[in-house]
């Protein structure tokens, strides 16, 4: 996208339609990375056409691994012989994305070496690789770090306990992934418990793995020698249906977000009901309706299947406009609050205190130009301009890009008015 584009929203439109939801970001990103594992032809279907999904495709071809788009949403990615990896990756990739990380475990239990640019991705917060390393040198993996670069090493891999300071989703699907190919038996305790964990879990056993446990706390890993290559579905994006549903809390309407997976969100369905959306399962994901200004509500993050942190900025622009006084907390990661001060540029009567937004909902927004920090704070901004009076402009846009599949096209179908504008320097 040309630097200087923006995307021009026009607000005051109920929204009514239908929203499909696109494959998770959060699962693709590393299943396409656990493709290191088998040499062969790797299919993977329901893959969102992402900025993201693009940028881990170049990191693969980088090593070697071939990437191409089949019909649709359809990925095929053909993994060489070991011997034809190239266990390197470079910082002016990584450094594009967090989820690169995710390449370690593999390189390491499939070729014995790595050596991985210390990860990037969106800017809120310091958040260490420390665990992961951790983990897998309790597996026989040995690790050394200069001049910005982590390389490690190992023979084989040996099953152990394996305890995570912090259910990482993350650290889980690094630590899953290297255990896979490893010697015995290893048991990953703290594991995270998201849905996208479980899908890794599932194409892996779809390779030949050897896992249970799945969706609780305690994976149980038995080692196999050999992996075949995946033909796997990625499960829909619970985030890109949170967007839709916060976009219906926040300018009413009735909206089927097809796709969308009840059980994958259930806390989040539980606090928008509580301040006054009506969802319901539908046949084809969820029904969201609302009718009136919501009630502002306490929300705070916490590990799945708590209220996730991606859901956030969603969730604080929703409230924005909301009757009545909420308090945020983000727990996970520092530094997430960067939209706030965008959000307010809209009219948002709402301050920061360390990990706490305070906010007293207001009538209505004005339109104003913003600018997107990362991507789910690009979303929010997008779904707040479509409840602010006049024009909104949303600058940042490859913010919004690297996440979601033509938010603007889906947002329009759903009768709101969102164009991307070029603007040529």
């Amino acid at each position: 996208m040309i630097s200087d584009s923006y995307f021009k929203v026009i607000g005051g439109a109920q929204l009514q339609g239908v929203f499909q939801v696109q494959g998770a970001k959060n699962a693709v990103l590393k299943q396409m990375a656990a493709t290191i594992l088998a040499s062969g032809e790797h299919h993977l279907y329901n893959v969102p056409r992402i900025l993201d999904v693009e940028i881990m495709a170049e990191l693969l071809h980088s090593m070697g691994i071939a990437t191409e788009w089949g019909n649709d949403d359809h990925l095929v990615v053909t993994t060489p012989a070991p011997q034809d990896i190239k266990p390197f990756a470079d910082y002016e990739l990584v450094e594009r994305i967090r989820a690169s990380v995710t390449v370690l475990g593999p390189l390491i239990t499939r070729l014995g070496i790595a050596t991985i640019s210390m990860p990037g991705g969106d800017d809120f917060g310091h958040r260490p690789i420390d665990m992961h390393l951790a983990a897998m040198s309790e597996l026989g993996a040995k690790f050394t770090t200069s001049h910005g670069y982590v390389e490690g090493k190992a023979t084989r891999l040996v099953g152990t306990d394996v305890t995570l300071e912090f259910p990482s989703h993350t650290g889980t699907d690094n630590i899953l992934m290297a255990s896979v190919l490893a010697e015995g038996t290893t048991v990953i305790h703290n594991a995270a418990r998201e849905p996208e964990v479980t899908d890794l879990a599932k194409m892996l056993i779809s390779m030949g793995a050897r896992i249970t446990g799945l969706g609780t706390s305690t994976l149980v890993v038995e080692g196999v020698d050999l992996l075949q290559p995946a033909s796997h579905t990625i499960i829909p994006d619970r985030v890109d249906a949170a967007t839709a549903l916060g976009a219906v809390a926040m300018n009413r309407g009735d909206v089927l977000v097809v796709g969308a997976r009840h059980d994958h969100m259930e806390m989040l369905i539980r606090k928008l009901a509580e301040a006054g959306l009506e969802v319901v399962k539908d046949a084809a994901g969820l029904r969201a309706r609302s009718k009136q200004r919501i009630r502002a509500v306490n929300i705070a993050t916490l590990p799945y299947p708590g209220i996730a942190t991606d859901y956030l900025p969603i969730l604080v622009a929703a409230l924005a406009t909301a009757d009545g006084d909420a308090i945020v907390t983000e727990n996970l990661f520092a530094g997430r609050f960067k939209y706030v001060d965008e959000l307010r540029r809209l009219g948002a009567n709402m301050t920061t205190h360390g990990h706490h937004v305070a906010i007293r909902g207001v009538s209505n927004l004005q339109g104003a130009p913003v600018k997107a920090t990362d991507i789910r704070a690009g979303a929010a901004l997008l779904v707040a301009g479509l409840a602010a009076e006049e024009e909104t402009r949303v600058h940042g846009t490859n913010h919004i890009a690297r996440g979601y599949v033509d938010l603007a096209r889906r947002f329009s179908e759903l009768g709101g008015t969102v164009e991307l504008v070029y603007n040529p320097l």
